[in-house]
């Protein structure tokens, strides 16, 4: 038998490029692959090419249960709800996890981040725990990708930093393994369409570790232009990104990225993209060098 597999937040960079990847190299037929958006509209590409395209609405769990409903794998992408006033993220989670076992989903895989249990600094990471306590509790098999550091998040920093010749950090000598984005996706394509029954968590990352002083270094030598990291507190860091222009909240998660960075929970380095995706992952040196002119601003 054929699974039909369903991809949510698929008008996103990550969701559309697992689709691709399911369509490219998986070589699964369009009609077996439903995709999920709030405006289906930004999707008629995919529905021109045989996809089936749904309207789902993560604040609406009838929705998405309507959505899951024939759908025996479904990936549920983590949403872009950052508010750290509310749950709303996590009850967005909750509900699609709610809605998945309603439409007797067979597997529920998720993308979530590296170490989100009590105690990490990164201010959203009890979205990403909260939801795979609730995905285990479900009683469905699950496999879940703890997503590191993407490459393409160095244009936050790096344009700005570049410009001035100055990088201001807190991460110290914590290390980060930068991964290409579009190198995870490939690895959750391959996970999605790979029809297994078994539990199992993955950690997706780069192919090596790098502190801030090291990737400017790097930064430096490829873009031809001496870059100096400054480490700052966390309180002057996250005051600076504030005057910036940065919205406070924002401003503050930002500044808890380089605080994970330096209690050394994201500087792991696994072998997950390549063993799921069958691919090499892209190197930093590679996403800088393909990069240089859009990082020169």
């Amino acid at each position: 038998m054929t699974e039909t597999l369903l991809v949510t937040g698929a008008s996103g960079h990550l969701g559309r490029a697992v689709i691709n990847h399911l369509l490219g190299e998986r070589k699964v037929a369009p009609a077996n692959i439903i995709a999920t958006t709030r405006n289906p509209e930004n999707l008629a590409d995919l529905a021109a090419r045989g996809v089936a395209v749904r309207v789902a609405d993560f604040d609406d769990r009838a929705s998405l249960e309507e959505a899951f409903t024939g759908a025996d794998r479904v990936l549920v992408i983590s949403t872009g709800e950052l508010d750290l006033k509310s749950d709303r993220r996590l009850k967005q989670h909750q509900a699609a996890v709610a809605a998945a076992k309603a439409a007797k989903v067979s597997h529920l895989l998720y993308t979530s981040m590296p170490n989100p249990e009590p105690g990490s600094p990164v201010l959203f990471a009890g979205d990403h725990y909260g939801t795979e306590e609730a995905i285990k509790a479900s009683g469905i098999p699950y496999t879940i990708f703890r997503n590191g550091w993407y490459q393409e998040n160095l244009f936050m920093s790096l344009p700005h930093a570049i410009a001035s010749g100055k990088w201001y950090s807190s991460a110290a000598d914590g290390r980060v393994a930068h991964g290409a984005r579009d190198d995870m996706a490939a690895a959750i394509a391959a996970g999605l369409a790979s029809g297994s029954k078994q539990s199992e968590i993955h950690t997706l990352t780069g192919p090596e570790a790098y502190t801030t002083s090291e990737i400017a270094a790097l930064v430096s030598e490829v873009i031809g232009k001496p870059l100096e990291v400054i480490q700052l507190p966390d309180e002057a860091l996250t005051e600076g990104v504030k005057a910036a222009g940065v919205p406070e909240d924002f401003a503050r998660i930002i500044v808890s990225f380089d605080a994970n960075t330096r209690a050394g929970r994201i500087g792991e380095v696994t072998d997950a993209v390549e063993k799921l995706s069958g691919r090499k992952p892209r190197t930093l040196r590679q996403f800088l060098e393909a990069n240089k002119t859009a990082l020169l601003g």
